[in-house]
């Protein structure tokens, strides 16, 4: 927008500028163009037309802004205040950077970060408003948005393709349902066009214009700031007035969800307008913005059909241009001056001739001198540790230790002397020392990985203190505990007491000369494995000379080192370097540094110290804590080695450190920065002047150069650029090169960075035991452009990135350790902490701790950002927080942050010295263990290398699909059960048409023959009914209808009742005076809320005038509580057959015709829709009678029925077989199994039943609840040996899963292994397959579930990647016949091909009654004919996708068998990216992810995946799932999830066949009923 918020008369713009304009936003939207180039370009053609403001600069002119409090700094000149003292963690702090991020913060406006929801906030934040920080230009924009009629008719409406895609749809009339296939005749999807008339399409349309000129950022605010609805019209859900009677919640068997809670408050599109989750969801879909597409498009094939996108280089990318480098030469090692011929000499020199000399000054935590050491105490304790190792120690006799065997140094920080002398002792008895720190617990971070690496050196013996030793973690013998994965060892403490003075006349041979190893320092790599690194006798007295010379030590110099004293630098000069010069160390233990930061500036000035030995933060740290300290004085230092100064940001420290003490002596040229690597000791170092150094110099670099691995220092971005300070010159005696980080070691040009490589005597030798990786690190032989080894002798990769700088001074710009490769591009973990911190950082990160590493999500590095936030920070803080820092990292770096986690103080892992442990920190987000306290994903920004989505092609019509088939072979899919013709004699069928007769006709010759036994949860029988009670009982019912309810045949009459024999006697009664029964389940008592609007929803919709029911529900449906959810004035006629008068009924009413409707069969489908099919007598025996054939069900059967008596084949098995048969059902209510598990194998061993019915829940109840008892069963006789088939009634793919386990489970029982099998069936027809006793067993096919989501079939191997197990719903029944459909043309498809399951039987329903606001779309679900080949045959369409399969195997009639295999419910696919995800499999990932997840289920808003996990654990574990569920949902589907729900568990509804009701999930989420523990919005 030209004019945004400006307060003057806008100008009309020329047709032209228009134009260009709408390209621009095309351009933008099409990915061709960064918001970076688009907004210049913007600013361009409307630089003319805007009017100038006096004295404004028209670049800001645009853009007038209100500053925020974050910007104000930003804005006014920086006037020079004084910090506060605790402004920001200054060891990162650079003013350019902090200017930077400050500027890049400013540039983007407040971007809304939708907030996640958490359950404790819940009673902070009422609404998003005040979620959302403040923002102070929206409404201005707005106003001036909605001024300009001037460009609505301009531009036509199709250029806008950037809009946001629901509203895109919206315009179209489309659906965004997840059925959008077959919007035509499926519950689910509707046009969008009706939700509102034609003037609301204008309104929408001139809307959008409108939005187009606000840009995404301020799209948020629209909808709150104009009047339409608060959420977007969904057009996913039904029609708005129906939406609180469309999905009833049936009460679910496991606990009671809390789901939707009737009415909501309806909007255009039936989103409430005052939930908290859609607005959110909202905001979420205005901030994401498209990913930035690469700019070639070039693809690797990952497997077969998956194309993923890999990034190419960006022609326009820098690219080195300098010449090849030289190699830098250090200046000789001196030769004239007198060396001593080794360490040990030095020392035995000091010790024996200047005894009193002080080494080494030990302080304690208040900084008082605790005890100086002195050369001759150094050597004579030394010896004493020597002869006590060698000759003292025994085994069986034999002596522990044999020179060069490794030994453990285990000394707490605090002891320097003791550690000197046991590193000196072990060097005399030549014995190799390994320092590594003290275990405080038995789970410190990295802990095993040290016990790896003694384990690896065949270390046995641990030397340590008295004090230490008492510290350490002990068993339960008293003994020191062995700590996970460290080898036994044998602790020797070696205070004075525990020693044996040496005999006059013994010597150590100690030879320290040569290649032997002289100690092993330990290093933890990027994956946080440990290694050790070997340094010779010979590297070490190297390095010591190297040292002395280059940093010109003198004897008896004073040197204050503040760093660790057991490795690295502290090492090398504090016990080193130090006894090769005889002079005096002052150690300050890190428990003094953090008491108080100054000692060692005290220290110094105390002991008029030479030189300081510090790290960049020890800087920082006496910066904040030096006001009012006056009398110190820095004169005497000549040398300050900061000895992390390879850190790049380093330099920020060292500049505001002399800024300060500049005026108290220090001398700009002592600070010293060096760079150093456990495997090259020391690199570099600056030297002063005195001693020859050039003068100091700093490298402005450009941060996009350096993330392609190029120098460039003359940069117009004055915002993303890294100041580095030289880190001085080669080592004296040693050659530097810089080679390639990848690949061959070629030598880099001058402009480029690469991996600094250092040969020389003074490196480390190998890594203690790995030959492979010590020959690429420690023998590396860089070539020239040429090919040609630039020396004779291998370099030593140093693991730090740089290059020479002028004056032949060494840069350093990262580690290779915190290299992150995101694309093409490099970015350097340090940088990215830098700017993290910039961005207010004391304000909000607690002491400045961050870790930032990456994991490969999808082939490709992402960036994990965990911060540890202040106690004090308030859910607002820490979300302004987040938003900004990925703001700057974007603006800064040009990269994503892919996981943004923020944790609570103190709870990152940490390094020995304090700091963030990353590669364990990283182990943790990988395992879910790291427990934030909040988290913000941003895949959407991140992941651009997803397959391209799915383009529809053209369908191939269905005319040439057949013609294909026969071309290739293949026959057309389609398959029959057995003929029913051939099965029997037609005379039964005939006589058997009507059940009533049938009864009637049992009731006369078997009178006494048992139907049913009634079990309860003691398993004991509490009613039975032979056939002439039965007949009695109905009779009774009929008389009442007719006389006391007064009905009139073919009134429909509803039946409330609990499973039991009154219901199947009210069944009959209501057919014997020819009404129509509709099955309804009653109200739960405990949860009326929820069930009873479902029994009051059935009971209008089904039309019934009058209610059959029990005493007590009577009372329930009647009561208060029930007026309190539903209006029971409105109840039809209530009638209780408890106890009404024996009676008969004068004649059985028989219909005229087997097509009369005999009952409606209601039920609620997984997508919500409530439904109700009309079954004839015709199809009900026609149904009884396939049952009968395909089980054998003779009288004298019995069979056991755990299922539900309500709906589907579940009532037809409860209430109709028996009487068609004549077999005895043994009945076991589903809620009898709550109070006794075992209830129904039990039932199934004691009646012996050689059929089985049951329901998912009721099979995973038994495998949950009886896993450990199969030996107390077996105890108690149960034996399921008599078990022929076990049949599963479902209406859903198979769960081979929970089907497998339970055979497992219980083989031990008997059960034999190919008993259990499941059955499928629908709403068009509730029986097409049952496995029956006869046939061959269920076969089992693996599909790649790649080629499902483009609805093709893929046969694989067992185990292939991606595969999934699909097994066969049991036998086509008897009569039934069934073809796969094309879901598009409708035409028919190959053997093995994707399609629609049709059906065509004597037992189709006839049809829906009602489908609830569904009516016309469902008309040709029952008539539905082929677009090709037999087009007469009339089918019903079962809305599941399918194929069937020839198999090898013979049925019963001799012919090869054909095997259906359900996919899915076609309703319940989710179309994203072009392709369709069944949810299942989605789910089935998510539910692996991590083991606290329960049970998940997944749906989509708009076009966002929302995934909802039951958590099964702590609530503090909960933010742990978001990004393992977002991981894998992108590995294994390469879907972006918007949203992760994260609920306790038993929230997501289950209905009565165990299936996941998605669609009231989804309600329940949108109207915020879900009272989730945490809700994380994706970016």
């Amino acid at each position: 927008m030209a004019d945004r918020g400006c307060p003057l008369e806008p100008v009309p713009l020329p047709a032209e500028v228009r134009e260009s304009l709408a390209e621009l936003e095309l351009e933008l939207s099409e990915g061709d163009i960064t918001q970076k180039g688009y907004e210049k370009k913007r600013a361009k053609l409307l630089a003319r037309y805007i009017p100038l403001i006096q004295g404004v600069d028209p670049s800001l002119q645009a853009e007038p802004r209100t500053p925020g409090p974050s910007q104000t700094s930003a804005a006014a000149p920086k006037q020079q205040k004084p910090r506060p003292t605790n402004s920001r963690d200054e060891r990162f702090r650079s003013d350019v950077h902090t200017e930077a991020v400050q500027a890049a913060l400013a540039k983007y406006k407040e971007r809304k970060v939708p907030l996640p929801s958490k359950r404790r906030s819940v009673l902070v934040h009422s609404s998003v408003e005040t979620c959302t920080p403040p923002d102070t230009s929206s409404a201005s924009e707005d106003e001036g948005s909605l001024q300009r009629p001037g460009r609505l008719t301009s531009t036509p409406l199709q250029s806008h393709s950037s809009v946001e895609p629901w509203l895109d749809r919206v315009i179209q009339g489309s659906s965004t349902s997840s059925s959008a296939s077959s919007t035509s005749s499926h519950p689910g999807g509707r046009p969008a066009a009706a939700l509102a008339g034609p003037m609301a399409h204008a309104h929408i349309v001139a809307v959008l214009l409108t939005l187009k000129q606000c840009t995404h950022d301020s799209l948020v605010f629209w909808w709150s700031h104009t009047d339409l609805h608060s959420a977007p019209p969904d057009v996913t859900t039904g029609l708005a007035e129906y939406m609180h009677c469309e999905r009833p919640q049936p009460s679910s068997v496991r606990g009671i969800p809390r789901g939707c809670s009737g009415h909501l408050l309806d909007t255009a599109g039936g989103v409430p307008v005052n939930s908290r989750v859609s607005s959110k969801i909202q905001q979420l879909l205005n901030t994401l913005k498209r990913p930035k597409r690469p700019p070639l498009k070039e693809f690797f094939v990952d497997d077969v059909e998956e194309l993923l996108e890999v990034q190419q280089p960006d022609p326009n990318q820098p690219k080195p241009e300098g010449s090849q480098m030289v190699v830098l030469k250090g200046e000789p090692l001196a030769v004239g001056t007198p060396w001593l011929p080794s360490l040990l000499a030095a020392l035995q020199q000091w010790g024996t001739m200047q005894p009193k000399a002080p080494c080494l000054t030990a302080l304690d935590t208040t900084g008082k001198a605790i005890y100086t050491l002195t050369y001759g105490k150094l050597w004579s304790r030394s010896l004493k540790l020597a002869y006590t190792l060698l000759n003292k120690l025994t085994s069986k006799n034999e002596p522990l230790l044999t020179p060069g065997d490794r030994v453990a140094l285990v000394f707490p920080n605090s002891d320097p002397v003791m550690f000197m002398v046991a590193f000196y002792g072990c060097l005399l008895a030549e014995l190799v020392p390994v320092p590594i720190e003290v275990p405080l617990t038995k789970k410190d971070a990295g802990s095993q990985q040290i016990g790896f690496l003694l384990g690896s050196c065949g270390v046995t013996l641990a030397l340590t203190t008295d004090a230490c030793q008492k510290g350490l973690p002990k068993a339960q013998t008293g003994e020191v505990a062995t700590f996970k994965g460290w080898p036994p060892l044998t602790w020797l403490v070696i205070d004075g007491k525990h020693l044996t003075k040496p005999p006059k006349d013994w010597h150590p041979l100690a030879l320290d000369e040569g290649a032997r190893t002289a100690y092993i320092e330990y290093k933890t790599s990027k994956e946080g494995s440990t290694v050790g690194i070997t340094v010779s006798h010979a590297s070490l007295l190297a390095q010591c000379r190297a040292l002395t010379q280059a940093c010109g030590y003198s004897e008896a110099e004073t040197l204050t080192n503040v760093l660790d004293f057991k490795r690295d630098a502290g090492l090398w000069h504090g016990v080193l370097t130090s006894v090769m010069n005889k002079m005096h160390v002052i150690s300050i233990p890190y428990a003094l540094m953090k008491v108080n930061p100054l000692s060692w500036i005290q220290k110094v000035c105390l002991y008029k110290a030479q030189t300081a030995l510090v790290k960049s933060r020890d800087m920082h740290w006496s910066l904040l804590a030096q006001r009012g300290q006056r009398d110190v004085s820095l004169s005497s230092l000549r040398m300050l080695i900061v000895a992390d100064g390879a850190n790049p940001w380093s330099i920020s420290s060292c500049d505001a450190f002399l800024n300060v003490f500049q005026s108290r002596g220090l001398r700009p040229e002592v600070i010293c920065p060096c760079a150093s690597s456990p495997e090259a000791l020391t690199v570099a170092i600056r030297r002063p002047p005195d001693l020859g150094g050039p003068p100091p110099r700093k490298a402005v670099l450009s941060m996009n150069g350096l993330s392609y691995g190029v120098i460039r220092v003359d940069t117009e971005e004055k915002l993303s650029v890294l100041t580095v300070q030289d880190v001085g010159q080669a080592m004296p005696g040693a050659k530097v090169c810089v080679v390639k980080v990848d690949g061959v070691p070629y030598l880099c040009k001058t402009d480029e960075v690469g991996e600094i490589c250092v040969e020389s005597s003074a490196t480390g030798t190998a890594y203690y035991g790995l030959l492979g990786i010590t020959k690429n690190i420690f023998e590396t032989v860089p070539l020239t452009a040429e090919g040609a080894p630039v020396s004779d002798r291998p370099f030593t990769r140093t693991g730090l990135l740089g290059f020479i700088g002028p004056d032949n001074l060494v840069f350093v710009v990262g580690k290779l350790d915190g290299l992150m490769v995101v694309g093409v591009r490099r970015h350097n973990a340090d940088d990215i902490v830098a700017t993290a911190l910039a961005v207010e950082p004391m304000k909000f990160v607690y002491r400045g701790r961050i870790a930032v590493f990456s994991v490969t999500v999808l082939h490709d590095d992402r960036i994990v950002l965990v911060a540890e936030q202040r106690p004090d920070a308030s859910e607002e803080d820490s979300f302004q927080w987040m938003s900004r820092v990925l703001q700057a990292i974007d603006s800064i770096h040009q990269v994503g942050v892919y996981c943004l986690a923020l944790v609570p103080a103190n709870t990152l892992p940490k390094a020995p010295l304090g700091g963030v442990h990353i590669s364990e920190a990283k182990q943790r987000f990988l395992e879910g263990m790291l427990h934030p306290c909040n988290v913000l994903m941003c895949p959407h920004t991140c992941v651009t290398n997803l397959p391209k989505p799915r383009q529809k092609q053209p369908e191939v019509g269905p005319a040439s699909m057949i013609v294909g088939n026969l071309v290739a072979g293949k026959r057309i899919a389609q398959a029959s059960g057995r003929e029913l013709a051939h099965l029997e004699d037609s005379d039964q069928a005939r006589k058997f048409l009507f059940l009533p007769d049938v009864l009637q006709w049992r009731a006369h010759t078997t009178p006494d023959h048992p139907l049913f036994l009634l079990l309860n949860a003691k398993g004991t029988v509490t009613s039975t009914a032979t056939c002439v009670q039965l007949h009695r009982k109905a009779e009774r019912v009929a008389a009442a209808l007719m006389e006391k309810a007064r009905l009139s045949i073919g009134d429909h009459v509803a039946l409330v009742y609990p499973p039991g024999v009154d219901l199947i006697a009210a069944f009959y009664g209501c057919l014997y005076c020819g009404c129509v029964p509709v099955t309804v389940r009653p109200p739960h008592p405990q949860n009326l809320a929820t069930t009873l609007p479902t029994v009051k929803m059935i009971v209008e919709v089904s039309k019934s005038v009058c209610v059959l029911t029990t005493q007590a529900i009577m009372r329930l449906l009647k009561s208060k509580e029930a007026a309190a959810t539903v209006d029971i004035k409105t109840w039809p006629t209530i009638l209780d057959t408890d106890d009404i008068p024996k009676k008969k009924v004068a004649n059985v009413y028989r219909p005229p015709s087997p097509d009369v409707l005999a009952y409606l069969d209601f039920s609620v489908s997984t997508t919500g829709i409530l439904a109700g099919v009309k079954m004839s007598h015709a199809a009900t025996s026609a149904l009884c009678r396939s049952i009968k054939l395909q089980c054998e069900l003779y009288p004298s059967r019995q069979i056991a029925i755990c299922l539900d008596p309500y709906c589907g084949l579940g009532f037809a098995l409860w209430c109709l077989c028996s009487v068609y048969s004549g077999h005895q059902s043994v009945l076991v209510p589903p809620l009898e199994l709550e109070s006794n598990v075992s209830l129904w194998l039990s039932a199934v061993s004691q009646y012996k039943a050689r059929v089985t019915f049951c329901s998912y829940s009721v099979m995973e109840m038994c495998t949950k609840g009886l896993g450990a008892q199969t030996g107390v069963l077996r105890m108690k006789g149960v034996n399921l040996s008599c078990v022929r088939t076990c049949m599963v009634v479902a209406e859903e793919r198979p769960r081979i899963a929970l089907t497998q386990s339970f055979s497992k489970l219980f083989k031990d029982l008997g059960l034999p292994a190919r008993a259990v099998s499941t059955t499928f069936g629908c709403r068009v027809n509730v029986a097409i397959c049952l496995q029956g006793t006869a046939g061959p067993d269920p076969t089992t096919v693996y599909v790649d579930m790649r080629a499902l989501r483009y609805d093709r079939v893929r046969l694989v191997e067992r185990g292939s990647p991606h595969s999934l197990p699909l097994t066969e719903s049991g036998k086509i029944l008897p009569g039934v016949k069934v073809i796969i459909a094309h879901t598009e043309t409708k035409g028919p498809l190959g053997d093995s091909h994707l399609g629609e399951i049709w059906v065509s039987s004597p037992h189709n329903a006839t049809g829906y009654y009602t489908v609830h606001g569904e009516e016309a779309l469902h008309a040709d679900h029952f008539s539905a004919r082929l677009s090709f080949g037999d087009t007469q045959t009339i089918w019903a369409r079962t809305g599941y996708l399918g194929f069937l399969r020839r198999t090898e195997l013979t049925d019963a009639s001799g012919e090869r068998h054909d095997a259906l295999y359900v996919v899915g419910s076609l309703d319940e696919t989710l179309e994203l990216r072009g392709m369709r995800y069944h949810p299942i499999d989605i789910e089935t990932s998510v539910i692996r992810a991590h083991r606290s997840i329960a049970e998940c289920a997944v749906f989509t808003w708009t076009n966002l995946l929302v995934v909802v996990v039951e958590l099964d654990g702590l609530e503090q574990d909960a933010l742990d799932l978001v990004a393992l569920v977002t991981n894998v949902v992108l590995e294994e589907h390469h879907l972006v999830v918007g949203v992760v729900v994260i609920v306790d568990p038993g929230v997501i509804p289950i209905n009565s066949r165990g299936e996941k009701q998605r669609m009231h999930l989804r309600d329940g989420f949108l109207a915020d009923q879900l009272d989730p523990i945490y809700v994380a919005y994706n970016m």
